[in-house]
């Protein structure tokens, strides 16, 4: 009964299974050596075309591309599906709207900065992302981590004996000049196409880092949820200071801002839980911060709560402020910090709008977002905003609520426009601690990321470490100098796990062409006179030595030693032979002395047949022998191990797998000829199999092959170089050694 005739998925299954058991594969291929492969696939190096020279080709479709690529909204706002698109949009920009209005006020406490510059940083630069940005979801603006970097740079920066006016005008001055200096950076490195950096950002270290901002975000508005007055404090461990004045302070909180703050936080948490269980029922979310930003303003002014002494967010002033120019003599002192916030505010929204582009199916571009933040950053600083990135709750706003494009974030940003010119002043009698509140219970989401610890230390310890010294190094030495200790740590990971890589003995599984390690598979066992050593991990100037050890530890043979062996061997056979030349030649000349003397005597000498040879002849005789003994030892033969009664090795040739090899580096070509040169030396030949194109190359420019190494010991596959040393055995006449059949 054939496939076609089966009556059910079972039988079906069943009979395939069947039919590919009766199949027999058998599949046969010339052996082949990196020569003959060249010249069956016809190998050659392929042209490139020089990047700089398609810099300064000129053309109406490169024109045209140019300038879609630097200003996608051109692209896809033609094509703007109105009918099916719209409507989700204007609801997604007003949600958002809604929420960064709340965001905006107290993020810029955060900052260290009056409330109404956190709406000026909720509506510029949100406008210059949707012209420029390629994601379709993310919503820039104000964020937590983003706030409270600038704000620990106008607390280090900012001199504190002047009056209270004076010091919020330099914070303001030092938060637009920082937020220029953040968008100069990432523009030049979106336009230097150095979105790669990112990859150097590990999800456990901005994982990590995220974490310990959102604590350092804690500890900042433990002052406004308790009505304190902190002495102001930055650098390594200020955190850990301030925790001990918050706590000796705690005596003197306000009971009414404590007050304040706690009903504010049940109010927004109930709110949350509500929204969560409502989640499917309910078109948009409630708005529960701005429903308890207005009932808090309402309840502040009607109570007139000042008279309590709780702090209040003051005059907002209604309309845009014009654009003012940075100050470039603060750039050497922002410098650091700058790249610093430049670096963390572009990783933070480009992992969040890949996420929302795998999800969606479209494309990020990694550079070109580079250039949105930047364009961003730097517009919005001359308009007195300060650095700012994408938000994760407002990004899920966004999108859950029917986002589809950045078309939503210009809704948000005009809603903002309408706030900033109108509605601004309303919001003049919020209590402070009400904004500490809804910074506070925003940072939910950051801190279950907590529950990674217990993740990562049954799934990857390397990463745990990763993790937990990037959260103990941010938190001890503030948010700057953490990134750059993590990243450290990170990158010196790295170079440590492949300085540690995994080394193998490979063994042929039976009755296959496959190699495994015969620690691992119990099956595998070791060709009998074929050594095929592998390392997990490229070979280059950081353990390139300890491949070499490895192989020579692995293989059980002490080199080293035998090669020493050999050479005080071989120089005691050329010390005795220049000896033996000499007593040679000392007895020649007796031996022509002598025969002038006895010219005399020779006649009646030679009448006697029983007169005895001189021994001076004989002795001649055999210092001859042995000089011939000491010619042959020149030979080959004569200096080989067994010759010279060393222990020979139990294999004859060895294998090195390089499938794992990048790239190769000058340390690396010099530890592959030392290895070729030792083996040999001990009678091992060595080869190379699996050797990638790129790799071939570069061993070719480094003048890797001569006349002793040859691309003839170079093979496709480990199978392949096996096959050909048991069919080559480097073996000497006295020393024949068995080929085994594969």
């Amino acid at each position: 009964m054939g496939l076609s005739e089966a009556s059910g998925p079972g039988d079906t299954q069943a009979l395939l299974t069947m039919e590919l058991r009766r199949r027999d594969y058998h599949v046969e291929r010339p052996l082949l050596d990196q020569e003959q492969l060249e010249e069956l696939g016809h190998w050659g190096s392929a042209t490139r075309t020089l990047q700089w020279r398609t810099w300064f080709r000129c053309s109406g479709a490169r024109a045209r591309a140019l300038v879609l690529h630097f200003l996608p909204v051109l692209a896809w706002l033609p094509r703007y599906p109105v009918r099916d698109w719209l409507l989700g949009d204007l609801l997604s920009g007003l949600s958002v709207a809604i929420m960064q209005l709340p965001q905006g006020l107290a993020y810029a406490l955060l900052a260290g900065l009056p409330a109404v510059y956190g709406l000026y940083s909720s509506f510029y630069p949100v406008f210059i992302y949707f012209l420029f940005g390629t994601s379709r979801h993310i919503s820039v603006g104000t964020f937590a981590v983003m706030s409270v970097m600038v704000g620990s740079v106008t607390e280090s920066l900012v001199l504190n004996g002047n009056s209270t006016d004076t010091v919020m005008k330099q914070r303001v001055q030092l938060a637009s000049t920082l937020s220029v200096l953040v968008g100069l950076f990432q523009v030049a490195l979106g336009l230097v196409h150095f979105g790669f950096i990112v990859t150097y950002l590990s999800e456990p270290l901005v994982r990590g880092y995220t974490t310990a901002a959102s604590v350092q975000v804690l500890v900042s508005q433990l002052k406004y949820v308790f009505g304190l007055t902190l002495s102001s404090r930055s650098g390594p461990l200020s955190l850990i200071y301030t925790v001990l004045e918050v706590c000796w302070s705690l005596p003197n909180a306000n009971v009414g801002t404590v007050v304040t703050a706690a009903v504010a936080a049940v109010v927004l948490v109930l709110m949350k839980l509500l929204n969560d269980k409502l989640q499917r029922q309910l078109p948009i979310p409630i708005p529960g911060e701005l429903l308890t930003l207005i009932a808090a303003t309402g309840i502040s002014y009607g109570a007139n709560l000042k008279q309590f002494k709780v702090d209040v967010v003051g005059s907002i002033p209604a309309g845009l402020v014009p654009p003012v120019a940075p100050k470039p003599q603060q750039f050497t002192e922002l410098v650091g910090n700058a790249f610093a916030i430049a670096v963390v505010g572009f990783a933070i929204a480009i992992s969040l709008g890949k996420i929302f582009a795998l999800k969606h199916g479209y494309r990020v571009d990694s550079n070109q977002e580079l250039v949105a933040l930047g364009l961003s950053n730097f517009v919005g600083g001359f308009f007195q905003c300060f650095p700012i990135s994408c938000s994760m709750s407002r990004s899920l706003v966004q999108e859950s609520t029917g986002g589809n494009t950045q078309v939503a974030g210009a809704v948000s940003s005009l809603v903002i426009l309408v706030i900033i010119l109108k509605l601004g002043q309303l919001f003049q009698h919020l209590p402070k601690a009400v904004l500490a509140a809804v910074i506070i219970v925003n940072l939910k989401g950051m801190m279950k990321q907590f529950t990674d610890i217990c993740f990562l230390w049954k799934a990857n310890r390397m990463d745990l470490a990763i993790w937990l010294v990037t959260f103990v190094a941010t938190i001890l030495l503030n948010l700057d100098l953490g990134l750059a200790a993590a990243l450290a740590f990170s990158l010196m990971l790295v170079v440590v796990r492949t300085q540690l890589p995994h080394y193998s003995v490979l063994g042929q599984v039976p009755d296959t062409d496959i190699y495994r390690d015969v620690e691992e598979y119990s099956e595998a066992k070791e060709v009998p006179g074929v050594k095929v050593f592998r390392s997990s991990a490229t070979v280059y100037f950081a353990n390139a030595e300890l491949y070499s050890d490895t192989l020579r530890q692995k293989c059980g043979v002490d080199v080293d030693s035998l090669l020493s062996q050999k050479k005080k061997l071989l120089k005691k056979q050329e010390l005795k032979l220049k000896r033996l030349q000499k007593e040679e030649k000392q007895l020649q000349e007796q031996g022509a002395a002598a025969k002038v003397t006895s010219v005399s005597v020779s006649v009646s000498t030679s009448e006697s047949d029983n007169v005895d040879v001189p021994k001076e002849m004989n002795t001649g005789k055999e210092l001859g022998n042995a000089a011939a003994g000491g010619e042959n030892a020149r030979e080959p033969n004569a200096s080989t191990l067994r010759a010279l009664g060393l222990l020979q090795p139990d294999f004859h040739s060895l294998v090195l797998d390089m499938a794992t090899l990048s790239f190769v580096d000058t340390v690396c070509l010099k530890c592959l000829k030392n290895i070729f040169r030792d083996f040999r030396e001990i009678e091992v030949e060595v080869y190379l199999a699996a050797c990638h194109t790129p790799v071939v190359a570069q061993l070719e420019a480094g003048h890797f092959f001569d006349a002793s190494i040859t691309k003839r010991h170079l093979f496709p596959t480990v199978h392949d170089a096996v096959v050909f040393a048991l069919q080559h055995p480097r073996t000497s006449p006295a020393s024949p050694v068995l080929v085994t059949k594969l």
